[in-house]
């Protein structure tokens, strides 16, 4: 997979901008698990010094996308099992209450972007644009969160998901059952128009829980990319 090039933003620091440009390419496989990177060629790559490439390094690591060895190098951490486990049991918790407050009350020009996300949404399905639909699937979940008043809870999750949003990117740009996303975000947007919570719990559980049946086919298709402790592994693929 080629390296994805990241404009830079104007008045964007030299570590900004090396930390989105690792990120963006991490989160697009374009570097995958497992990969060494190098700060020499970060640096020569994107014309800058090496310090503002140690320096995302760190910040990358301190997320858990980078994992560096001393002595040894820097890589692209494996997807941890646990650590997906872990962000999906947090937005279960969350979500779902969400969900609910929004399929209460919920304000016009929120609900306006969410149908307007929907349309995109069905364009990239046509045009097999995978890594686009992945970018609008976030963008409904936050309008949900904005919607509620919620953003900051949304901001605050979205430091501790860095495992369970590549486990979806993944499943997405592997264009598994991204029909079945797409039906269950028009649901959740239904839910929310007409008010209706039980239909809203309900989708938005079934959409959490879609990572569970999806991991077994990941795992296997991507065994490469994943951490796998054998108690772990056994409780995602039952």
């Amino acid at each position: 997979m080629s390296v994805i090039t990241v404009p830079r933003i104007l008045q964007e620091s030299s570590r900004e901008y090396v930390y989105r440009f690792l990120k963006t390419n991490i989160m697009n496989f374009s570097f995958p698990p497992g990969n060494a990177l190098s700060e020499k060629d970060i640096a020569a790559m994107l014309d800058v010094s090496r310090t503002p490439v140690r320096e995302a390094f760190i910040q990358l690591s301190q997320e858990d996308l980078l994992e560096i060895v001393p002595q040894k190098g820097t890589y692209v951490s494996l997807i941890d099992l646990e650590g997906v486990e872990e962000s999906k049991f947090l937005r279960e918790k969350l979500e779902v209450a969400i969900v609910e407050l929004a399929c209460q009350e919920f304000p016009g020009d929120k609900l306006f972007e969410l149908q307007s996300y929907i349309a995109l949404q069905e364009l990239c399905l046509e045009e097999k644009n995978y890594a686009k639909f992945y970018e609008i699937d976030d963008d409904i979940h936050r309008t949900i969160f904005e919607g509620c008043k919620k953003a900051r809870i949304w901001a605050m999750m979205q430091q501790l998901h860095a495992h369970y949003n590549r486990v979806r990117l993944l499943n997405i740009a592997s264009g598994h059952d991204v029909a079945v996303v797409l039906e269950q975000h028009k649901n959740l947007v239904r839910a929310i128009r007409e008010q209706d919570v039980a239909l809203g719990r309900k989708t938005i559980q079934l959409h959490l829980n879609k990572v569970r049946l999806d991991i077994k086919d990941l795992i296997h298709d991507y065994s490469d990319y994943f951490r796998q402790p054998g108690d772990v592994l056994s409780k995602w693929t039952l």
